[in-house]
C-alpha cells in the first residue's frame, strides 16, 4: 500500500492538473490568474487577463499554481470540463480560487462523461464559489486524500443541477467518487481508501437539486487494508475534524441530502432538505430494496445538525429526520422542523450501541408514514436524551432498547390509531421518563407526572409552525422538568423563560384556551385503551 501511495504522489505531484486542465510548463510567476470566455475568448491567446481570455479550459497555458491562482470563468458561457487538481495548495488567507467574472447568467462548468466535473485530490485552501456545475451522467466535485491530509477546501455559492436522478433499484455506490455516488459532492469514499482525513471543509449558501445525492461526507473507519471490520476491536477511526455546512438548499433529489460520516465535530446549520429521497425504495411486491434518509450521521462523534427545515421524503424503508447510524456519539438535533416525511425517528447502533446522542427542541408534524423508534437491533441507544420536542399526528412511536436514557417534556399527539410503545423492564434498563404530554394515546405507565390533555396550541394549521406555540393558559406552561444544558432559546427562537413541555419555552400566548369536558376527555380515554389493545392483539398475530 505504501509503494502505491508514493507512485500516486509522484503521479499527482507532475500532474498538476490532469484532463481537462492542459500543463504546458512551469513558470516562474506565481499568483497567476486565468480567465476563460466561452463567448469572445481564443484559445490562441494568454488567457491573463479579461481582453486576452482563452474560450476553453484546454486552451490555457499554465505556470505554477500557487497560494493566489484563479481559474475565472466569464459568466454566461459553459465549459466542458473534467478538471484535476492534485497535490497543490493556497493558504488560509490567499486560497486557489475557481470561480467566475463579469455580467450575465452564471458560468455553467459541465461534463457528459460518466466522471467528476471537478476533483481535488491531496489540495488545501482551495476555494470553489459563484459557479453552476452540472453532470448529466456524472457527478460534480469528489475530494479524496491519497497521500496527505487536505485543510481548508471551501464551497461557496455553487449550484449543482441536472446530475443522475432517476429511479435505482438498490442503495447508490459510495465507494469511488462523486461521479459513481450520483452526488454533488463527495468526500473520500466508503469504505474509506485512505488514512488521511479532509479537515475544516466548508460548504455554504449552495443550491442542490434534480441531483441524486447532495453532500456525501466520509472518513475512515479503521485500516484502509480491512476496510469493513467484524468486530468492535477493529475500529480504528480517522474523522474529519471541522466540516461547516450552512444556509444551503437541497431539493428535489432522489436520495439523501447529507451524509455526515465520520467526522468529529461537525455542524450542519440553516438548511433546508426539501423533497429528498423521493425513490420509495421497494420494488414491485412491495419489498424494501434500500434505504436513505435526508440527513443522518455514520460512525461521527461530538457534532451538531441544528435549525434545519426536513420535508417530504418518500423512501419507505427510512425517510426519516433523526438518524444516528453505525456508533455515532454525543452528537445532537436541535431547532429541527420536520413535517410530512415517513416518520421522525429511526436509528441504527451496532457494536456497543450509541452513547450520549441528543434530540431536543424539535418541530415534527405529520411524519406518519411508518413507525418511528429509538434504536433498532439490540445494540440501543444509551444515555440517550430526548426532551422538549414536540410530536404532532405521529404514527406509532416506539422508546425501545434504551439505556440510561431520559425523555423529558415532550408533547406527543399521536394520529388515530397509533400506539406509543416502551420497554417492559424500562425502568430496569435506568431510563427516565417525566413530565411528557400525550394526546390521543394511552400514558405510559413509567412516565412520572404526565399528562394527558389537550395540549393548548394557539392554532391547528399544520403548515404553520406558529401553531404550535402554547396558550398562556395551557396545562404544559411551567409544568415540564428543568433541564441545565445551557440553551437560552426554544424551538421558535424566543428566551426560555418557562420550564415548559414542548418546543416552546415561552410564558404563553394572549389565545383562550379551549379544555376537554370530563365527558370528552373520558370517551378519548376509552377510544385509546379500546386502539390500544386492537394493535397488541394484531401485533401478537402478525
Amino acid at each position: 500500500m505504501r509503494t502505491i501511495n508514493k507512485i500516486l504522489s509522484i503521479l499527482i505531484a507532475c500532474v498538476v492538473l490532469l484532463t481537462s486542465f492542459s500543463v504546458v510548463g512551469f513558470a516562474a510567476s506565481t499568483s497567476e490568474a486565468y480567465y476563460i470566455d466561452a463567448i469572445n475568448g481564443d484559445d490562441g491567446n494568454s488567457g491573463l487577463s479579461e481582453a486576452d481570455a482563452v474560450k476553453t479550459i484546454n486552451g490555457l497555458k499554465l505556470g505554477n499554481i500557487t497560494a493566489g491562482t484563479k481559474f475565472l470563468f466569464k459568466n454566461g458561457g459553459r465549459y466542458e470540463c473534467t478538471a484535476t487538481l492534485g497535490d497543490v495548495s493556497g493558504t488560509k488567507d490567499n486560497p486557489i480560487v475557481i470561480s467566475s467574472y463579469g455580467d450575465g447568467e452564471r458560468a455553467v462548468l459541465y461534463t457528459n462523461e460518466a466522471t467528476e466535473v471537478l476533483k481535488l485530490i491531496d489540495c488545501s485552501y482551495v476555494k470553489v464559489c459563484d459557479l453552476d456545475i452540472t453532470a448529466p451522467n456524472g457527478g460534480g466535485i469528489w475530494i479524496n486524500t491519497v497521500t496527505k491530509a487536505s485543510e481548508g477546501i471551501t464551497i461557496d455559492d455553487v449550484y449543482f443541477y441536472d446530475m443522475p436522478n432517476g429511479k435505482v433499484t438498490s442503495r447508490d455506490d459510495f465507494s469511488s467518487g462523486a461521479a459513481r455516488a450520483r452526488a454533488a459532492v463527495m468526500v473520500k469514499s466508503l469504505p474509506g481508501t485512505s488514512r488521511f482525513p479532509v479537515n475544516n471543509l466548508t460548504i455554504t449558501s449552495c443550491e442542490v437539486y434534480d441531483v441524486a445525492n447532495g453532500f456525501i461526507i466520509w472518513g475512515s473507519w479503521n485500516e484502509a487494508e480491512t476496510p469493513w471490520c467484524e468486530n468492535e476491536s477493529e475500529i480504528d477511526p480517522v474523522f474529519n475534524e471541522g466540516l461547516l455546512i450552512k444556509d444551503c438548499y437541497l431539493h428535489d433529489m432522489d436520495a439523501e441530502a447529507m451524509v455526515v460520516g465520520m467526522c468529529d465535530g461537525a455542524l450542519v446549520t440553516d438548511c433546508r432538505a426539501i423533497d429528498c429521497c423521493q425513490g420509495e425504495g421497494v420494488d414491485e411486491n412491495g419489498e424494501i430494496l434500500y434505504f436513505t434518509a435526508a440527513m443522518w450521521f455514520w460512525g461521527s462523534v461530538n457534532s451538531t445538525i441544528q435549525y434545519c427545515e426536513i420535508a417530504g421524503q418518500k423512501n419507505v424503508g427510512d425517510g426519516m429526520t433523526v438518524d444516528f447510524d453505525s456508533y455515532s456519539h454525543n452528537c445532537t438535533y436541535q431547532y429541527i422542523y420536520s413535517h410530512d416525511n415517513m416518520r421522525f425517528m429511526c436509528n441504527n447502533p451496532n457494536y456497543s450501541g450509541h452513547h450520549g446522542n441528543i434530540v431536543r427542541y424539535c418541530l415534527s408534524v405529520n411524519d406518519n408514514g411508518g413507525r418511528s423508534t429509538t434504536a433498532v437491533g439490540s445494540c440501543g441507544e444509551h444515555e440517550f436524551n430526548f426532551y422538549n420536542n414536540t410530536i404532532i399526528n405521529s404514527a406509532e412511536f416506539q422508546f425501545k432498547n434504551m439505556y440510561n436514557a431520559y425523555v423529558a417534556n415532550n408533547v406527543f399527539v399521536m394520529q388515530d390509531g397509533a400506539t406509543f410503545a416502551y420497554d417492559i423492564d424500562n425502568m430496569l434498563r435506568g431510563n427516565v421518563f417525566e413530565n411528557n404530554c400525550y394526546y390521543n394515546a394511552m400514558t405510559p405507565i413509567i412516565d412520572i407526572n404526565a399528562m394527558n390533555t389537550v395540549p393548548g396550541f394557539v392554532g391547528n394549521n399544520t403548515q404553520d409552525t406558529g401553531s404550535y406555540v402554547l396558550s398562556k393558559d395551557s396545562p404544559l406552561i411551567g409544568a415540564g422538568s428543568k433541564v441545565d444544558d445551557g440553551l437560552t432559546t426554544d424551538f421558535f427562537g424566543n428566551e426560555i423563560t418557562s420550564n415548559n413541555i414542548g418546543c416552546y419555552g415561552g410564558d404563553g400566548a394572549d389565545v383562550e384556551y379551549n379544555a376537554e369536558t370530563p365527558t370528552e376527555s373520558l370517551i378519548r380515554m376509552i377510544k385509546n385503551i379500546i386502539q390500544t389493545i386492537i394493535h397488541e392483539i394484531m401485533v401478537i398475530f402478525d
